[in-house]
């Protein structure tokens, strides 16, 4: 290849990195994104209070000190309240879960609210699409683009497995692993166990490395690889890894790297550490 193609594609691996960067940060400024996230409230048999008051089951960031309740029975999960839903009073309406389907978004002032499950448990999250850290948030520190962390991994299917995958509650959800990713850096080979992330064969890598804790967040990053090529590779462009959502907000349920997906190496690419404020 020649030097000046070289560069070429160096120039345009750098400049599609930073497209996605700038998607990346656009979806974090969203009003329903990680950096509006506000609360978490974990939800019990029969009936919940939501409010302000901090006697509350669920107590709310703002708003007024009863604002509703939520009651959880064998049949389903239904909100009473001073909420809206679609602009319309809510009374008695039954919540779809983040796990079964588009969950039902409640609105009160400033605050959304919906329904999600985690190991088998109901939780109420919510957001505040006035929270600071949404106009205030510039960017995440990052190392500079480097093409030479972009690599190619083999595919190695591993049909029906099923891994518990940790997350920072203490809680181990099974979730669908179809393949491992084998690559070569510094001259060692390194494996790392794949979930389910696209339908063209994407893997969803959740790794930890030699990095974490220090320069970067000590609970590990993601990555997405490439949809899988007719060859069995895909890419593994590790200037996209990136922080998981408990960077931003301690009320976020983030999965953690398992033994297997610690990778003895400096991952000196991608994004660092980040700080609220």
């Amino acid at each position: 290849m020649s030097d000046a193609r070289a560069a070429g594609e160096v120039e345009s691996h750098r400049r599609t990195v930073e497209a996605w960067r700038d998607a990346r940060y656009a979806a974090l400024r969203r009003e329903i994104g990680w950096l509006t996230l506000a609360g978490l409230g974990w939800l019990r048999q029969g009936s919940n209070a939501l409010g302000s008051d901090p006697a509350c089951d669920v107590v709310l960031p703002s708003g007024p000190a009863s604002a509703g309740r939520v009651e959880v029975t064998r049949d389903g999960v239904f909100a009473t309240g001073e909420f809206l839903h679609d602009g319309l009073p809510v009374s008695g309406l039954r919540l779809v879960s983040d796990r079964a389907g588009e969950p039902t978004m409640l609105e009160l002032g400033s605050l959304r609210m919906c329904l999600i499950e985690r190991g088998g448990q109901a939780a109420i999250r919510t957001w505040d699409v006035e929270a600071p850290a949404r106009s205030t948030f510039v960017g995440i520190d990052h190392w500079p683009v480097d093409h030479r962390w972009r690599l190619v991994g083999r595919v190695e299917p591993t049909p029906g497995r099923r891994l518990a995958v940790p997350d920072v509650l203490g809680i181990d959800e099974e979730q669908e692993a179809p393949a491992d990713v084998v690559f070569e850096l510094d001259g060692r080979t390194h494996r790392l166990q794949g979930l389910r992330g696209g339908d063209r064969g994407e893997l969803w890598l959740v790794f930890g490395d030699a990095t974490n804790g220090t320069e970067t967040y000590g609970g590990g990053r993601f990555l997405y690889t490439s949809a899988l090529d007719d060859d069995g590779t895909v890419i593994v462009d590790f200037n996209r890894a990136y922080n998981p959502p408990c960077v931003f907000s301690p009320f976020a349920t983030c999965p953690l790297p398992w033994p297997a997906n610690r990778l003895p190496a400096r991952i000196t690419a991608g994004e660092k550490s980040f700080h609220l404020g």
